[in-house]
């Protein structure tokens, strides 16, 4: 039997408040990961609501159809990416949604499991895939980059000032012979970070860089961009988004997306009248965004980072004119 992972769903009151618009309806959870915000939706949505959830991990998968069982043929489970959505609504039969949620965030089944390779605390295989068994394992990319691709991806994906020394370290590591451990790879990040700095930091060396692989090993902000592009369609007047992130780069993607969507005209400013004709798609529930207050922080240390943001979609024809540049 497997082991019962624990996850604790960020932000569940202030999602259910800006997500649901009513009793009833049909929703999609877009990450599913264990089932927390699910449950929460189809117990405050009524016995009329059904919900589809997603994730590409399959343990993910098994624990979240326990959890959801008791809602029987209201809750729907497919396996497959959240970019991939439109796929699945179409074999439930589903055509609009009136809310669709994703938590961006690694579920704790992930990140508490040594053997998925996503934390630098316990040794593990180098994996880092969401999508258990599914193409390349960080391992794999680490083997196939230069010292020079590596730097790229901890400096974009990672944002660590320290990228250059990191990549030379890993590169020069793996060309001496394997390097599929994770506490392997945290220590050669530490080694790598200057003494100066290792005494100042406030989180493991390491942080950035397992972030970073990790997203480029799933193309997270890839997938992020699809999703946010293609769900809007698919929403009903009034339907509601509601993106949970983890990480400033898809905080970013995702705030100019809904901004872009939500101010209508994209005519050059030197334009006395707008000559575009094109429409707000989309309406902010927030300014700004949401975090968890300090009693959420404190009993889900996980939640810290977590940040929310929620539109409302409007009665005007969707002509997407934002790209993730």
């Amino acid at each position: 039997m497997s082991a019962v992972f624990q996850h604790t769903p960020v932000l569940a009151a202030e999602s259910l408040s800006l997500l649901l618009r009513g009793q009833g309806g049909r929703y999609l959870d877009a990450t599913l990961g264990l089932g927390g915000h699910a449950a929460a939706i189809l117990r405050a949505a009524g016995p009329e609501a059904e919900l589809l959830g997603l994730d590409r991990d399959p343990q993910a998968l098994e624990q979240a159809k326990v959890k959801l069982a008791e809602f029987g043929r209201r809750a729907h489970t497919e396996r497959c990416s959240f970019a991939d959505f439109e796929a699945a609504l179409e074999r439930l039969g589903w055509d609009k949604l009136d809310g669709a949620l994703a938590d961006l965030g690694v579920s704790s089944l992930q990140l508490d499991n040594p053997e998925r390779g996503f934390s630098f605390l316990r040794d593990g295989p180098l994996d880092m895939r969401m999508g258990a068994g599914e193409g390349e394992t960080a391992a794999a990319l680490i083997r196939r980059s230069n010292a020079a691709e590596l730097e790229r991806i901890i400096s974009d994906l990672g944002e660590d000032p320290q990228a250059g020394r990191i990549a030379g370290a890993i590169a020069r590591a793996a060309a001496a012979g394997p390097l599929d451990s994770t506490l392997e790879l945290a220590r050669i990040v530490e080694a790598a970070y200057p003494a100066s700095w290792r005494g100042k930091a406030r989180r493991c060396p390491a942080t950035r860089t397992f972030q970073a692989l990790r997203m480029a090993v799933n193309n997270e902000l890839e997938q992020l961009r699809l999703f946010l592009t293609r769900i809007v369609p698919r929403l009903k007047q009034g339907g509601r988004l509601v993106i949970i992130s983890f990480h400033s780069l898809e905080d970013r993607l995702t705030k100019n997306f809904f901004r872009e969507e939500a101010r209508g005209c994209v005519c050059p400013p030197q334009f006395r009248e707008c000559r575009c004709g094109r429409e707000p798609s989309l309406r902010l529930l927030v300014k700004g965004i949401i975090r968890p207050d300090a009693a959420e922080s404190a009993a889900n240390p996980r939640a810290r980072s977590a940040r929310l943001r929620a539109v409302e979609r409007t009665d005007k024809p969707y002509n997407p004119a934002w790209t993730a540049a």
